[in-house]
């Protein structure tokens, strides 16, 4: 597998962080928010849209003509937007977290797909051209950020 460094360092998180998720207070969920005012229930919706859209942007670049034009989801606001439409807020805690687990394993699953033979087609993001592998190699960097921003905000006191 030649993403297997990005599956080994995401999938331990997802799991120990199910965990630490289940075991948060309604209050912290809703109440705290970070520098982009979120709360934890919206960085955790944020990360699954994150997780799901990249999702579909490895699939589109292993057999779409390079370079592939897909809508980047988090420029422009837009990310906020889909959070805002989806309503994190009142969406089931539970749910959220297994939909936010899931989608997370489901993309490392596909990660651990991928045809090295695409990993240099491009993705036009609109803000400049992404190759398939820096795309994946990315991904634990994002994902670590939104972890990080969330211990913050269970730290704060």
């Amino acid at each position: 597998m030649y993403f297997k460094d990005v599956v080994q360092s995401i999938k331990p998180g997802v799991l120990e962080w199910e965990v630490r998720l289940m075991s948060l207070n309604h209050d912290l969920l809703v109440d705290r928010r970070n520098s982009q005012n979120r709360t934890i229930k919206e960085i955790v919706g944020h990360m699954y849209d994150s997780a799901s859209n990249n999702t579909h942007r490895i699939i589109h670049l292993q057999y779409q003509p390079s370079p592939f034009q897909f809508p980047c989801y988090a420029s422009n606001g837009n990310n906020d937007r889909w959070i805002a439409i989806q309503n994190y807020l009142d969406e089931d805690w539970n749910n959220l977290v297994q939909t936010w687990k899931y989608g997370h394993l489901h993309f490392l699953h596909v990660v651990a797909q991928i045809d090295i033979a695409k990993l240099n087609n491009q993705w036009d993001s609109g803000n400049g051209m992404v190759s398939l592998k820096e795309m994946v190699e990315d991904f634990p960097r994002h994902f670590y950020l939104h972890l990080k921003e969330i211990q913050e905000l269970i730290d704060r006191c």
